[in-house]
């Protein structure tokens, strides 16, 4: 699905972008808000933001002004419910793991039990 960087950027997109229409954010922001987490050039971040337009996550258009360029960005549909989707997928995969520790567990125990039954 996505990349890290991707992930990183939608995420930082989602925060600032909630409950507006279209909001107006520079690159430096951008790379400044998940520089802790990755380092991110300004031709990397077009790349990105070109990717998630084309996933259908945003609609961006890049605007000049007197201190660089910024993005007019706008969360799609499938943008606005990413935060939720992405805890969605983060449940299921922890169920998912919690039911085979636990069938493994039952697993072990059965067959102590019938190697308890055999033996003796």
């Amino acid at each position: 699905m996505f990349e890290r960087k991707e992930k990183l950027v939608m995420s930082y997109l989602c925060k600032v972008c909630s409950g507006r229409k279209t909001s107006l954010i520079s690159p430096s922001q951008i790379a400044e808000a998940i520089s802790k987490r990755c380092v991110l050039s300004v031709a990397e971040l077009d790349e990105v933001m070109a990717q998630l337009a084309l996933e259908n996550y945003i609609d961006f258009v890049v605007s000049d002004g007197r201190d660089g360029y910024f993005y007019c960005v706008t969360l799609k549909k499938k943008g606005q419910t990413y935060l939720i989707d992405t805890r969605k997928q983060r449940k299921t995969l922890g169920l998912l793991v919690l039911r085979s520790m636990l069938l493994a567990t039952v697993s072990f125990v059965f067959g102590l039990l019938l190697k308890a039954i055999f033996k003796g």
